[in-house]
């Protein structure tokens, strides 16, 4: 059977390719072109490639569009999920025991001593700061993304709130001590109960216009990662967020102020010392949490801010907690009136 000949100097473009001239003399002569990111040609010698969908991508050979992938903190794939909710367990373990041991020993020396009432309140908010990480893991839902961060600034404004507080109560009580001070008044008023919810009251009011305003909502991002949809949170208003973060910044940063400036006070009632290593480890952490935040994007984003939050809650218990601890259950002789006292 006769076969009409062809007028071509090279092979035919496969699929994946298109044609593209050269600039030769000769028409019939061109080039082959892998086709560009995002597109795909599935005929032979095709003169120009198709894009694919927007939820779609060339496979390797880019002779067909496949499903993109979907990228989140997912607890079936993702081996970060596990390992953070393992960390976020045991801490909130570790958290309700000491809860349940200054409890125990409420109306002993030391727990007196250290403003057993803004303790409580300081231990349950470190608690919830814990548990809302589970707000950050798994697929977000509008639910969760108008959640986890206003619930995550306001359980650390309490926190920060109970730490200024406690570093207030410190100056009042110290200062009081002086003959005819005028703060001798103050000490029975319980200033660190009314820190603790003036400055808490802010946060919620900052957060609640936040969610009134702009409130947060889930977001498909498919420019991000070739290939891939990164589903997040898509915050809203970024001046919101920021005044939120901004908020709770200024609060650690008075408390580690005022916290250094009384750590020298005897050490018997005084936590400066304590609260002064807290707010150091926590101002630290969200220091250097700020520029790895903001040079990434997905679910990399997301495990920085829960590293940051697990990191600077367990700062605090540790810091705060810790010596208090070792002696209500190591060292029972040193909780006494007298030895307090006599300190």
């Amino acid at each position: 059977m006769y076969k009409k000949p062809q007028s071509r100097c090279n092979d035919q473009c496969s699929p994946g390719y298109r044609k593209a001239p050269n600039g030769g003399y000769h028409v019939c002569c061109y080039d082959c072109v892998l086709c560009s990111e995002g597109e795909f040609s599935n005929i032979t010698d095709s003169e120009i490639c198709h894009k694919c969908p927007e939820d779609e991508w060339p496979d390797e050979k880019k002779v067909k569009c496949v499903p993109k992938v979907y990228e989140f903190l997912s607890y079936e794939t993702d081996i970060l999920v596990p390992i953070f909710s393992v960390i976020t367990l045991l801490i909130s373990t570790i958290t309700l025991f000491i809860l349940g041991s200054f409890i125990y020993y409420w109306d002993t020396p030391l727990v007196k001593a250290n403003n057993r009432t803004v303790s409580i309140i300081l231990l349950v908010s470190i608690l919830l700061s814990f548990l809302c990480v589970f707000l950050f893991l798994g697929r977000p839902e509008d639910i969760t993304c108008l959640l986890r961060q206003t619930l995550f600034g306001v359980f650390f404004s309490i926190c920060v709130s109970s730490v200024l507080g406690k570093t207030i109560t410190v100056c009042v009580a110290f200062k009081a001590t002086k003959p005819g001070s005028v703060w001798v008044k103050w000490v029975s008023f319980k200033v660190s109960n009314y820190v603790v919810v003036i400055c808490s009251f802010i946060q919620v009011l900052l957060c609640v216009t936040w969610l009134l305003v702009s409130p947060p909502y889930v977001e498909f991002d498919h420019h991000s990662y070739p290939g891939t949809i990164i589903i997040q949170c898509n915050e809203g208003s970024d001046i919101w967020f920021y005044s939120m973060l901004g908020y709770l910044g200024l609060l650690a940063a008075v408390s580690l102020v005022l916290a250094f400036m009384v750590r020298t006070l005897p050490d018997s009632f005084n936590e400066a010392k304590y609260i002064t290593f807290s707010m150091l480890v926590f101002c630290s952490v969200w220091i250097s949490m700020i520029p790895a935040y903001l040079s990434t994007r997905g679910k990399n984003m997301v495990a920085v801010e829960i590293f940051a939050i697990l990191a600077s809650s367990a700062g605090m218990l540790g810091c705060i907690f810790a010596p208090k601890l070792y002696i209500m259950l190591l060292r029972p002789e040193l909780n006494t009136r007298e030895v307090i006292l006599k300190k």
